[in-house]
């Protein structure tokens, strides 16, 4: 896999321009850059299904994911560290009843989101997850879908899978489901998130209306554990993907497009907590692969530094204090700034920019 390290997306203003930004004041309703904004820590719950599941009637997988989610909470709310989950991620098709047939294992919404709310409600979190719907017709019509719930029980969006597979040799999509049309963001109160299903990996056009639409997280309730897809979208595009599948592995992928925390077998949970509020930095000899924050913040400054890729992530956990301004005592601004500058000393250097085919 070949990606640019400096992912495509707009660069933030630089050196004497960047210093004259930041005494100016900020336009009214404008958000400042993510690590010029405090600490937004997000609890995050996923696992790794297994298969067994998918055999059993429908009021037994609601039973399961209520014990998914249970299990998550407890995990959250037990580690003084984490405190309360935020957003729990279930695979996809979950809530389907068994069946040879799409009308066989589709479900009405009334069948299960009383049971989906009352768990979100319960726990006080975000639950993302996957079912076959029976749409409100006629005619009949089924869909892909994901559902969010949000921390009061409210149906707080669908997503509707754009890219249903069509087996090789076949020209029926998915059993007979209709592809989605749209790819919605949704506003939670500790971010943006977007949802992907499956075999939308195989396309890009989503992963990116999700980044043009400001998602911070990306759900990917899955029956695959692709990895490689998840990993070059999260680098490319710079927000955090979760994916929650059947087998092999569960996954929070961060935005170095690396694998931050997993869960490997069968029936386990994962919970990992995520800032939102982060700065990337590649590798910078005064910041000591991130003891250099240590030294100066102790834990007020938290930090994955993967020395393989000479690069991190950084985050702020001082309330009164962001990321952004915690490395610019180093002298440091964030990668993208950083690259930005340095590509504007080599065009005044070599007198433009490089010529491309």
């Amino acid at each position: 896999m070949i990606l640019s390290l400096v992912p495509n997306i707009p660069r933030f203003l630089t050196g004497a321009i960047l210093a004259a930004a930041a005494a100016a004041p900020m336009r009214p309703g404008a958000v400042p850059a993510r690590q010029d904004r405090p600490p937004r820590k997000v609890v995050i719950g996923t696992v790794v299904s297994g298969y067994a599941i998918f055999k059993q009637p429908l009021d037994a997988r609601l039973r399961k994911m209520e014990e998914y989610v249970d299990t998550m909470a407890i995990e959250a709310e037990t580690d003084p560290a984490l405190k309360r989950l935020d957003l729990a991620v279930l695979p996809e098709t979950l809530l389907t009843r068994p069946g040879d047939t799409t009308p066989q294992q589709a479900v009405r919404i009334d069948e299960v989101l009383p049971r989906v709310a009352a768990c979100a409600q319960r726990h006080g979190c975000y639950i993302v997850v996957g079912t076959l719907l029976l749409e409100a017709g006629p005619p009949a019509r089924y869909s892909n879908v994901a559902l969010l719930v949000d921390r009061t029980g409210k149906l707080a969006g669908v997503y509707r899978k754009v890219h249903p597979v069509a087996p090789q040799g076949s020209d029926v999509i998915e059993g007979g489901t209709t592809p989605g049309s749209e790819f919605p963001v949704f506003d939670c109160d500790f971010g943006k998130l977007g949802i992907q299903i499956c075999f939308d990996m195989l396309y890009s056009d989503g992963w990116a209306a999700l980044a043009k639409r400001g998602a911070e997280i990306v759900a990917l309730p899955s029956a695959s554990p692709d990895s490689v897809h998840p990993c070059a979208y999260a680098l490319q595009h710079q927000y955090y993907i979760v994916s929650a599948a059947p087998r092999d592995h569960s996954a929070v992928y961060n935005p170095l497009g690396l694998i931050e925390a997993e869960a490997t077998e069968t029936g386990a949970v994962l919970v990992h907590q995520i800032d939102l509020s982060y700065a990337i930095l590649h590798w910078e000899a005064v910041l000591d692969e991130g003891a250099a924050l240590t030294k100066k913040f102790g834990d007020r400054a938290g930090y994955h530094y993967y020395r393989p890729q000479d690069a991190g992530i950084f985050w702020s956990n001082d309330p009164k204090m962001t990321i952004g301004q915690m490395i610019g005592t180093l002298g440091l601004v964030d990668s993208d700034a950083n690259a930005e500058r340095i590509r504007q000393l080599e065009d005044k250097a070599r007198g433009g920019t490089p010529v491309l085919p």
